[in-house]
């Protein structure tokens, strides 16, 4: 297959002695990103993107792929260690990884999430190798009024599949727009909304806003509720890596569906964490002791890892073919492409092989990378807690300023990071969702423009979002998506009227 072949020569490209560093140096800081809270996978790749404008793309994408490979490791080893979740999508794994660590089976529940984490990303990355080329394909008929349609529905999954208040998603999404319209208008070239300032008219960088509203905003939080590290002790030798390995076949359908429910959750803007607590709600419910559940469990461990590893890793497929993130890492690194000259999207398979094809084969290779790495280096990684939080923070927040200031070297973006971080805070407090203020704030110029584009072809009808079964199909599935809470509110207020009718 052609596929098999264009691998093979991706494989070619990362397996180049420069970019083979690169991949264990990004796997290890990932790692780092992982464990310490405060940090995230998209925090971490944004801070650390600037390092990489003097990289070949190649280079650069291989390395912070790596780092978020690695991101996706560490973060179960503060979950069943220390019991602190050191990424979102880790706080499933403490319900069982904890409670296993703390009954003297910290290295089999290590293992067991290391090895699931694997496997979620094995299939997730074998899913992009062959279904990425005929969706890239099918995109190449796109116009202006389809990749519209598809960012609309990106933006309505947001809204019809949030956890929360759908109004707080859209609230978050529309601040995102009003932000990204900051500076010069893409289409005729005007400055909007700078009020004069010269500072405004390059508008708002979305690496200095991650930065603020991930970063920042997480050291406040954590510095708020005075975070304290206290653990259990684990070391993995080879018994224990044999041991856990020989049980862990026994729960392959287990970790099947929870591979497939992540992948699924990937693709669409659910993201890594929705996937972890789907996977392991399910698990529980389909379980023949579910009360021993939260006890210390393996299957509890290996639902929710293998589930945030393949929707995290899947999340790249809509990015790479559609240039639509499937979640906030995957649209800093949808952001760095553009910083790049590349442009994500059908294109990018014609016209950046060697790009794609080297980036699918780090896949598998830091997937590989990361495994050995944490099941060697774990007692070091954990060690690392060890180290007063104030000291953690402190150097948190000047790698923050750092990488904000590198993005244009301009003070001014110090500046904006810190009130992004603010913003950011005070959207925590509230329980407002940042996913969708990033997405929004990455893609809003190209939203806007498809939009305009459209309409200028059709002399401002509507209806051309709606001229074929391409584009019309989308935009109803995004509409439904969009309407799916009210209608959702209006059933249950219903059969609410209904019941106390009948108890009347």
């Amino acid at each position: 297959m052609e596929e098999i072949g264009l691998l093979m020569q991706g494989f070619a490209v990362a397996l180049q002695p420069g970019n083979m560093l690169l991949m264990l140096v990004g796997v290890v800081l990932g790692v780092l990103i992982g464990v310490l809270p405060g940090l995230g996978g998209a925090n971490g790749i944004a801070i650390l993107l600037p390092l990489t404008f003097a990289m070949p793309p190649v280079s650069a994408v291989i390395m912070l792929s790596c780092i978020y490979w690695g991101a996706l490791f560490g973060g179960a080893i503060t979950s069943i260690l220390f019991n602190i979740p050191g990424e979102p999508w880790s706080v499933a794994t403490t319900f069982d990884g904890y409670p296993m660590a703390q009954q003297g089976r910290a290295g089999e529940a290590l293992t067991a999430a290391f090895t699931s984490s694997f496997f979620g990303a094995f299939v997730a990355v074998v899913m992009i190798t062959f279904v990425a080329p005929i969706i890239a394909g099918f995109a190449l008929r796109f116009g202006p009024p389809e990749f519209f349609a598809v960012m609309f529905l990106s933006f309505a999954c947001f809204v019809g599949m949030a956890k929360g208040s759908p109004l707080k998603t859209l609230a978050a999404m529309m601040l995102g727009f009003l932000l990204a319209a900051v500076g010069m208008d893409t289409v005729t070239g005007q400055l909007r909304m700078t009020f004069g300032s010269e500072e405004m008219i390059r508008g708002f960088d979305f690496l200095v806003a991650v930065i603020g509203l991930f970063g920042i905003s997480e050291i406040l939080c954590s510095i708020e509720e005075g975070l304290h590290f206290r653990g259990q002790k684990a070391k993995i030798d080879l018994k224990v890596v044999l041991r856990t390995w020989a049980e862990l076949p026994r729960h392959w359908f287990l970790a099947i569906r929870s591979a497939l429910i992540g992948c699924w959750m990937g693709i669409t803007p659910a993201g890594a964490t929705p996937a972890s607590f789907m996977s392991y709600g399910v698990a529980r419910r389909m379980s023949k002791d579910p009360a021993g559940f939260g006890q210390g469990r393996i299957e509890g461990v290996v639902a929710p890892e293998t589930a945030a590893h393949a929707a995290g890793t899947s999340a790249l497929l809509p990015m790479l073919t559609l240039g639509v993130p499937g979640s906030p890492t995957a649209a800093v690194l949808l952001g760095g492409l553009i910083m790049w000259g590349l442009q994500p999207g059908p294109m990018l398979f014609v016209e950046q092989k060697e790009f794609v094809w080297g980036l699918v084969a780090s896949m598998y290779l830091g997937n590989v990378a990361g495994l050995l790495v944490v099941l060697v280096a774990v007692p070091w990684f954990a060690a690392i807690l060890r180290v007063p939080f104030p000291i953690i923070a402190a150097l948190i927040l000047t790698v923050c300023a750092i990488g904000a200031y590198t993005v244009s070297n301009a003070e001014f973006d110090i500046v904006l990071m810190l009130i992004f971080g603010i913003v950011g805070y005070v959207m925590k407090k509230l329980d407002y969702p940042l996913a969708p203020l990033v997405l929004a704030l990455v893609l809003g110029d190209r939203t806007e423009e498809a939009f305009r584009q459209s309409l200028l072809v059709s002399n401002g009808d509507l209806g051309i979002f709606f001229h074929n079964w391409l584009s019309g199909g989308i935009m109803a599935a995004g509409i439904a998506l969009l309407l799916w809470p009210a209608l959702a509110w209006a059933r249950a207020a219903l059969a609410s009227g209904l019941g106390r009718a009948r108890a009347a």
